[in-house]
């Protein structure tokens, strides 16, 4: 799994959106392969116009909080890269660090949101508010 840091340290060297895009794709190509069993209703994400899926998994974490662990997959090679950086942000992390991560802010530091049609900047609001509804949900029976 490639590093949010990383992904940043290659965004800033990148000048040209063209490079930006297909970096992102090439993001998506690095995610591990999802199984046809998880690519089903409970973790397809709603609200997004290319199919994605978000399977989560809870790892026991310090003080008995949870690490919650994400892979995920779309139809689209854009999305799919777009789903590898929400999985290096939030994956492996506590309930805690997702809710308190401000990954709208990431995706516009990256210059994310300004190239991404509104449709694509729903989905990709829609997968975070997912995430971080997963997160007070693990928080809540912690």
């Amino acid at each position: 799994m490639t590093r949010i840091e990383d992904i940043r340290g290659d965004f800033a060297i990148l000048d040209d959106w063209e490079d930006r895009y297909r970096y992102v794709i090439d993001l998506g190509r690095t995610l591990e392969p999802l199984s046809e069993a998880a690519h089903n209703d409970v973790n397809k994400v709603r609200g997004c116009v290319s199919q994605v899926w978000l399977e989560m998994t809870p790892a026991p974490g310090p003080n008995g909080e949870p690490i919650l662990l994400y892979r995920g997959d779309s139809d689209s090679h854009l999305v799919r890269g777009l789903v590898a950086i929400a999985i290096a942000l939030f994956s492996g992390r506590t309930a805690r660090e997702i809710l308190a991560t401000d990954a709208l802010g990431l995706f516009r530091e990256l210059g994310l949101e300004q190239h991404l049609t509104p449709q694509r900047s729903n989905g990709v609001r829609a997968m975070i508010e997912r995430i971080r509804s997963e997160a007070a949900a693990a928080m809540q029976s912690a």
